[in-house]
């Protein structure tokens, strides 16, 4: 969902990412050139003189990520911190334990940090917020075809987003199994564009019905 970071970030919303791990061990990576690449593909994502993305890692152990209520409360502390008002998280179908362990954790930390009278890990001394909105990116692992609630027009913001993923060229240039993905991608972005009328869009599943005020944003299919 690199596309709709960008926009939301261009918007002048303030925009976290959490990392839940490091990502190592990776076949072709380590620690400190991810954590170099991650950075690098945050500011790619940044609008140019506006408000940085912000990344926060919480170093849970990579591929042994568990639903915890540590964990929850890690994830909690976040939301009070930066007081979210919507939380992104991976699709709760896939083949990845670490990915699934991630989408209850968040799900679970969006209700524990509206919990009065408890503090939470870092979370400044803000006070507990219930986000409004918990919609569902796909990032899976399964080769299950997106059904989405919402396509996202991200055709002004594409180049940002294949920038952010060529950062993390220990994952793909220096890949040989995986050099082909930004590619990929970017023919997703496309297809899900075509279905909206679009150049580029990016998919999302929400569970609880959105609100419109008009019918105004809605892109002109043609």
């Amino acid at each position: 969902m690199g596309g709709t970071i960008a926009m939301l970030a261009a918007q002048g919303h303030r925009v976290t990412l959490v990392d839940m791990t490091d990502g190592e061990p990776t076949p072709t990576g380590e620690r400190a050139t991810r954590l170099v690449e991650s950075h690098a593909a945050a500011r790619a994502l940044s609008p140019e003189g506006g408000r940085p993305i912000e990344r926060v890692l919480l170093d849970l152990p990579n591929r042994r990520v568990e639903h915890t209520l540590a964990a929850r409360h890690a994830v909690a502390g976040v939301i009070r911190a930066v007081q979210a008002t919507v939380l992104f998280v991976p699709y709760f179908e896939d083949a990845h334990p670490d990915h699934l362990a991630v989408t209850r954790i968040a799900e679970d930390a969006r209700f524990d940090a509206k919990l009065t009278k408890v503090s939470m890990p870092g979370d400044g001394g803000q006070g507990p917020i219930y986000p409004a909105w918990l919609i569902y990116y796909y990032a899976t692992h399964l080769r299950i075809v997106p059904q989405p609630s919402f396509v996202m027009d991200i055709s002004a913001f594409a180049g940002q987003k294949r920038q952010a993923i060529e950062a993390y060229a220990s994952q793909f240039a220096r890949n040989p199994k995986n050099v082909g993905v930004p590619d990929r991608i970017a023919t997703q972005d496309a297809y899900f564009g075509s279905r909206i009328n679009t150049a580029a869009g990016e998919p999302f599943f929400t569970r609880e019905p959105l609100g419109l005020g008009s019918l105004a944003s809605i892109v002109n299919l043609g």
